[in-house]
């Protein structure tokens, strides 16, 4: 048996996430069911550096997996996607150690988070971008960006009924806020994030560029360890998934 490791990316506008669920069309599940077919019906199970919910897209997602397959390499990744569905496409493929884990030897990731901000909307970006009509004050989200970075407890930015186990204290080493003509980009990486933790700071960076918060405020919020101290969870499919980190790369 050898490990695959995978990175690919995936739209997720036809998915109900990426983890397997009764009802509804998964990430996992099509990659699990490609693999079957690969190995003559014999089930394959993946493990994913995270999941992401309905509607959250990925550029750098992270598996592995366990196959008895003699395929070489550089064959892996064509023979993934020419067999996987058009909205997931396969980027890199390598063989690891045994004792590479896509989820537990995760050093960082990097989530962005993307506002379509203009007069208008644009149909060919509903799915892909958030559509925000009205002028955001750029300096005063980049100034509450500032209070998120470092070890705090993120309590207030956890969806209430996540079922998170253990502390809820994460580092984050970077947060940002750009815009460029018509697009808003929010940029994270840390070394890990809670359930809705994203979502949920962005829509409160956006309160904060309404007027309707102080930058200051993030710290205040970040004290009270209680969700409903903070803004609301921003649509999903603005999230993407961009990059994950291991020790090994």
């Amino acid at each position: 048996m050898e490990r695959i490791k995978c990175t690919f990316s995936y739209d997720g506008t036809d998915f109900s996430g990426y983890q397997i669920q009764p009802n509804g069309r998964t990430v996992q599940e099509e990659f699990e069911k490609t693999l079957m077919k690969m190995h003559k019906g014999t089930p394959v199970k993946v493990t994913a550096s995270g999941r992401t919910d309905r509607g959250v897209h990925a550029l750098g997602q992270v598996i592995h997996f366990d196959s008895y397959l003699s395929i070489p390499i550089e064959n892996w990744q064509r023979a993934l996607n020419a067999m996987l569905p058009d909205d997931i496409f396969v980027k890199e493929v390598h063989k690891v150690t045994g004792s590479f884990h896509a989820r537990y030897g995760v050093i960082e990731k990097e989530y962005r988070y993307f506002i379509h901000n203009s007069k208008e909307p644009d149909v060919f970006k509903r799915n892909h971008t958030v559509f925000i009509g009205n002028e955001l004050d750029i300096l005063a989200m980049k100034q509450a960006c500032e209070h998120i970075v470092g070890t705090h407890d993120f309590s207030s930015f956890c969806a209430a009924n996540s079922g998170v186990k253990g502390d809820k204290i994460r580092t984050i080493y970077h947060v940002s806020c750009e815009k460029d003509v018509d697009t808003i980009m929010f940029r994270f990486k840390g070394s890990g994030f809670l359930y809705n933790m994203v979502r949920i700071l962005v829509g409160t960076l956006l309160e904060v560029g309404r007027g309707e918060r102080n930058p200051t405020d993030l710290k205040q919020i970040l004290q009270a360890k209680d969700r409903s101290c903070a803004g609301k969870t921003a649509p999903p499919q603005g999230l993407y998934l961009w990059n994950v980190k291991y020790e090994s790369d």
